[in-house]
């Protein structure tokens, strides 16, 4: 039985955290090979991406696998088609300055960017490009994907938020955007701050729901080398009251601001980064499982990606029929196979008059999970994934473009005919 009373915590990071600065360039670098397929006639469904990104003190790797569209390759001396570096070098350095980075160990324009891209294996291509379940599928045709890898990807949702995200996670991510923003506006003080930053809330659930924040962590760079401790806490603590609203703090609630005290230097001439390391603050801050792949810097054919949006996108629209208040969604998948391989839902004790085996026949029942499915229903073959890299892929609004498509509700009336049949 599940604990009614307890506290939990999850932790956030800002757009300028070394880790979140790599995650940011690599998705800059997806949107761009997307952008430029789209632009040059390419079609949208051969591309291919898996890309890394390393950042330092003044210096940034890029490195990975690739099939691009020709206006993003040039001929060497050898008169070799190679992949053209200096597209993916400017897409790096705009990201890094939209960022905020112009600081001597780390700066826009004079890091050095080092690009290691390579022609994706032709081992994985022949998989992914056509299924080797595809004679088993209903209408197969040439397009038709087999999944980028095998592996288990999980959604999750419940109604702790409007957005049906856990309460920790959602008000760790708002704060942190809200400063940005600020930030970025130069509103007060706040132009002050720098661009690298952590959050972490703790909240304390009786009967299961949220309640109130008994604790408060923040450290922020900031640029003037002469305030303390104190000086940041009276800078972001309007921001962090405004994240969270009306839901209430603790009249004993443990503020932390900069414990460390003087943080100047950040980002990653701080701290080295590396895509894909904030996985958790990618998705629910630890409240629900995660199947251990990245996201930033993928193609949608690697499921790593596209099912985990897939099952988000599953596990809300779930709860949003109010069919349960807390729906968790485990997919898997083969390399090179289309169809996944098991379908499990918990429903946590929650469901409303409907049992997990119910719910798992209706999934397969309203939605296509092979990769060609996922990417047609949700339209994932766009440049939407630079904004996805920061304050969560999760929980986000939809936008106008296409991005957070996932987040739409718009399953719940298929889902609940496919119930009641």
């Amino acid at each position: 039985m599940a604990r009614s009373e307890f506290v939990f915590t999850s932790e956030s990071v800002s757009e300028g955290h070394p880790d979140k600065v790599c995650d940011r360039i690599s998705d800059e670098i997806v949107d761009l090979v997307y952008r430029e397929a789209t632009k040059t006639g390419v079609d949208p469904w051969s591309v291919r991406i898996a890309c890394e990104t390393l950042a330092t003190t003044n210096r940034v790797v890029i490195a990975g696998e690739v099939r691009l569209p020709p206006s993003l390759m040039k001929t060497d001396k050898h008169g070799q088609n190679v992949i053209n570096p200096s597209r993916f070098k400017s897409a790096a350095r705009r990201a890094i300055r939209d960022i905020g980075y112009a600081q001597d160990g780390f700066h826009w324009k004079t890091a050095k960017i080092d690009v290691l891209l390579h022609s994706q294996s032709a081992d994985i291509a022949q998989g992914v490009d056509k299924a080797s379940d595809v004679k088993h599928i209903e209408g197969a045709n040439a397009q038709n994907e087999g999944a980028g890898d095998q592996g288990i990807m999980f959604g999750y949702a419940c109604r702790e938020t409007p957005e049906l995200m856990p309460a920790p996670i959602y008000y760790a991510h708002k704060i942190l955007e809200l400063l940005a923003t600020a930030r970025k506006k130069g509103e007060g003080d706040a132009a002050l701050l720098g661009p690298d930053a952590k959050s972490q809330i703790t909240v304390r659930y009786v009967d299961g729901k949220p309640t109130e924040v008994t604790s408060i962590v923040l450290s922020t760079q900031h640029v003037d080398e002469n305030w303390d401790s104190a000086k940041v806490r009276a800078v972001v603590e309007p921001f962090i009251r405004e994240a969270l609203g009306d839901f209430p703090i603790a009249d004993d609630c443990v503020w932390y601001i900069n414990p460390t005290g003087k943080f100047v230097i950040g980002g990653p001439d701080g701290d080295a980064g590396l895509t894909g390391r904030k996985i958790i603050v990618d998705t629910y801050g630890g409240a629900a499982p995660h199947g251990g792949g990245a996201f930033s810097g993928k193609d949608t054919t690697k499921v790593d990606r596209s099912a985990a949006y897939a099952a988000r996108y599953l596990a809300k629209n779930v709860v949003a029929a109010k069919l349960a208040d807390r729906c968790t969604i485990q997919i898997a998948y083969a390399i090179g196979i289309a169809q996944p391989l098991s379908i499990y839902v918990d429903l946590h004790g929650t469901g409303k008059k409907v049992t997990e085996e119910q719910v798992e026949a209706a999934i397969r029942e309203v939605m296509d999970l092979s990769p060609t499915g996922i990417r047609r229903h949700l339209d994932l073959n766009k440049p939407i994934y630079a904004k996805t890299s920061a304050y969560g892929h999760f929980g986000r609004k939809p936008g106008r473009d296409g991005s957070f498509s996932w987040e739409k509700t718009d399953l719940v009336p298929k889902l609940k005919a496919a119930l009641a049949s």
